[in-house]
């Protein structure tokens, strides 16, 4: 049975009580479709025998909590934990220490990637959370007895989880491959907090660097005003209405007015910064504008090499116990063809090119494009028909 902490004190015996623990796993539900981050309105707590939801909404200040997730000695255990990951950030500065994500791990050792919390309970344990309080609003009070054991479901099963997937991982030589997935999402994550990202404006693509320029600034006007009004950014301005005056600059307050979409009441306040930002990114010093990475045209066989080792890959990955979507995508293979026959400047190697992947499939792939591996159909019937074979085992690449 769960205990429910409501007050300060009950959050600092929680944590005295949390300070030894050699595993926490937590989970959070929280709520952001009207506001700029995301409110967090419950956390749950699975370690060893210990069961406990925090409710925010009554003890305030979490941060002690989130100190000990940052800073104690512990294994914490999340699913698809970006959020949790966030909320401890922008408490402490830091990511919780000795992190797994079942969500991560249980991609390398071949089970579908991103799967949900339920699926993975499902197929590593046969068991079967419940999920009918999906749709909860769980910024209302008092919580329902159901709310709260669906709530508590979310973490339950984490430690076993962990401990059957770590299993799999050593026995496939892969641990260290986890450990490097964790370090390069975690990075991600930390990134995406600490800086914005205005290039994912949509239908940026195709702008001059002086209409990106005016796309920046917007955007980080956005994102200003968003967070001073508590808001989503999406409400505050569209993207496509930053594009439209991005693409096509008015030169002051009344050619903004007689933009559609910009009638709202709201807007109509703040036109002034609108017109202010617009003119800082039309005004902008050549050398700070945006730099664009020259586009190369691709040749057209591109694209029929592609889906011929996108092919290949995901019969590797299958073979290999190992989510195709962990290893990369259609863009990362043709990304990797362009580099190797050249088509592209001096950027930063393909993803299949590094690492454990290329130990996996990127060096196969590439003896496939140079002639070195040959292709056949070695059963139609097979769920996976394709085979590979070196021409020469002299040619094998080490």
């Amino acid at each position: 049975m769960h205990q429910l902490v409501t007050s300060e004190s009950q959050l600092s015996e929680l944590c005295e009580q949390l300070s030894s623990a050699d595993v926490i796993a937590f989970d959070t539900e929280f709520i952001s479709e009207n506001t700029y981050r995301p409110e967090l309105c419950l956390v749950q707590i699975a370690s060893g025998t210990t069961q406990t939801i925090i409710d925010p909404l009554k003890v305030g200040d979490l941060s002690p909590f989130w100190h000990l997730l940052a800073e104690g000695g512990q294994k914490t255990i999340v699913h698809a934990g970006r959020e949790e990951v966030g909320f401890c950030l922008r408490a402490t500065g830091k990511v919780p220490a000795n992190l797994f994500d079942v969500q991560i791990a249980a991609g390398l050792i071949g089970l579908e990637y991103p799967a949900g919390y339920r699926t993975l309970v499902k197929k590593l344990l046969q068991k079967s959370p419940s999920k009918d309080q999906t749709r909860s609003d769980w910024q209302k009070r008092p919580l329902t007895k159901k709310q709260l054991e669906y709530a508590m479901g979310d973490v339950l099963y984490l430690e076993r989880m962990e401990q059957k997937i770590s299993k799999k991982l050593r026995k496939l030589e892969r641990f260290s491959w986890f450990e490097e997935e964790m370090q390069s999402w975690l990075f991600q994550v930390q990134e995406s907090h600490d800086r914005k990202k205005w290039r994912r404006v949509s239908g940026i693509s195709g702008l001059s660097r002086r209409n990106k320029a005016v796309v920046r600034e917007l955007f980080f006007w956005r994102e200003r005003t968003a967070a001073k009004r508590n808001m989503p950014v999406k409400r505050v301005l569209r993207d496509d209405l930053i594009i439209e005056m991005a693409k096509h600059p008015p030169a002051d307050v009344e050619q903004i007015k007689n933009i559609r979409g910009m009638e709202r009441g709201d807007l109509r306040k703040v036109l002034p910064e609108i017109a202010a930002s617009i003119k800082a990114g039309v005004e902008c010093p050549e050398g700070e504008l945006p730099v664009s990475q020259p586009r190369t045209e691709m040749p057209p066989q591109l694209n029929m090499l592609g889906q011929l080792l996108s092919s290949a890959l995901q019969s590797i990955c299958h073979k290999s116990q190992i989510a195709t979507s962990m290893v990369g995508n259609p863009s990362d293979v043709r990304d990797l063809i362009a580099h190797r026959l050249q088509l592209r400047g001096h950027e930063e190697p393909p993803k299949l090119t590094q690492s454990w992947r290329a130990e996996l499939v990127g060096i196969l792939l590439e003896d496939l494009l140079h002639g070195k591996v040959t292709v056949r159909i070695d059963d139609p019937r097979s769920e996976l028909p394709l085979d590979f074979a070196y021409r020469d085992s002299s040619e094998k690449s080490n």
